[in-house]
């Protein structure tokens, strides 16, 4: 494939260029290339011939609580824990048809099964159009038995490195600032598409997270709805301040639970954990989500990040599972109040234990701590600061 076959290539921020094409079943396959990056504008065509796109899954409602719940049994068939020379998320060779048909840099695509997908066929005609969308989130409110509405979304597996093995904390510098530009291009056209009331970037690491490739990745799920745990963060907003953000930023820097803070953000055990190694990370000021943040945000973030995920890691002799889960405001409310934050997470509570959801926390969502926030904090701090990058 020619650099003609791709949309016109796009300059983004912090020198990282954007080329977006098509994959052989018409999933959108975008590259982000490094500032510098060796790689050349030719690239690959992808020449598999690939099974119809599954349909759009079906959403049903909780009549109990009011969430939805997305049954998508294409899921079933995703790769479990493949070797290195079938890995799914590395370039294609002649013996591995994987999903990037060229080497790369950072590659965003259309998951193959997703949880939600395409409300309307997409102009290569090749997604199956959604049989039964939602019809605004008032339609989504609203309760009653036996609803069901089609799984509209958008779900997007973001390759941080052509290696086989990795995370986002052994990534370089340079490599973290051009997935953090993705993630805030992801996050602007996201937001744009038809239907779409949240997005949502995150990493899952590790097998004892459920993780079933081993290759350095992340996702980024677009949701038809507000999720559960962000409307109960709007609801708190609204019974408490609409600063609610500055203020637990201000608690937090005043106490003994900050790990790390720079010019613009700030890292810390938050005085609520649940998990026996939690940490919070914000911006100072209140940006809405990456696509909001600044180009000197994004320059902090990146060194910074990598410092506090390495400081994780520094904790045992093994690596540390995590979900780095990144909030966002919804597309169409609570943006002036719902600030950008991280929420990492670990079930890691000793070098060979873990801490699992049993009855209290599955069943009742009380949740019983088991470190206390102050004790993770001090050590956190201790192996952040012997981080180098």
């Amino acid at each position: 494939m020619t650099s003609e076959e791709f949309t016109a290539p796009t300059a983004l921020g912090a020198g990282v260029v954007k080329r977006s094409t098509r994959l052989a079943d018409g999933r959108e396959l975008i590259y982000f290339d490094d500032p510098g990056t060796t790689l050349g504008a030719e690239r690959a065509v992808d020449a598999r011939t690939l099974d119809p796109r599954p349909a759009t899954a079906t959403m049903r409602q909780d009549i109990l609580t009011g969430d939805w719940i997305s049954v998508a049994s294409a899921r079933q068939n995703r790769a479990f824990l493949p070797p290195a020379e079938l890995d799914p998320l590395a370039p294609q060779t002649p013996t591995n048809p994987s999903e990037v048909p060229s080497m790369y840099d950072v590659a965003v695509f259309e998951n193959k099964s997703p949880s939600f997908g395409p409300a309307l066929a997409e102009a290569t005609g090749d997604a199956p159009a959604a049989a039964d969308p939602p019809r605004g989130l008032d339609d989504l409110d609203a309760l009653g038995l036996g609803r069901t509405r089609t799984s509209v979304g958008r779900c997007e597996v973001v390759c941080f490195s052509p290696e086989h093995a990795g995370s986002f904390g052994t990534l370089t510098v340079t490599r973290a600032r051009t997935v953090i530009e993705a993630w805030a291009d992801r996050t602007a056209a996201l937001s744009a598409l038809p239907g779409i009331e949240q997005v949502f970037p995150f990493e899952n690491r590790g097998e004892a997270i459920g993780v079933t490739l081993q290759h350095p990745h992340g996702q980024i799920y677009s949701y038809p709805y507000i999720t559960p745990r962000t409307q109960r963060l709007l609801d708190t907003i609204d019974r408490t301040a609409p600063d609610l953000f500055q203020r637990i930023l201000e608690f937090e820097q005043q106490g003994p639970r900050v790990i790390l803070q720079g010019e613009h953000w700030t890292a810390f055990v938050p005085f609520a954990a649940r998990w026996p190694l939690e940490v919070h990370l914000l911006p100072h000021r209140h940006v809405a989500d990456f696509a909001a943040t600044s180009p000197e945000e994004r320059d902090e973030l990146a060194p910074l990040y990598l410092r506090l995920l390495r400081g994780v890691d520094a904790l045992y002799d093994t690596p540390t599972p995590y979900i780095a889960a990144w909030h966002q405001a919804p597309v169409h409310r609570g943006r002036d109040t719902a600030r950008l934050h991280l929420q990492l997470t670990s079930p890691r509570r000793a070098a060979d234990k873990l801490k699992f959801m049993a009855g209290s926390e599955a069943a009742m969502g009380a949740w019983i701590g088991d470190v206390p926030p102050e004790q993770s904090a001090e050590r956190l701090r201790a192996a952040v600061e012997g981080v180098t990058l």
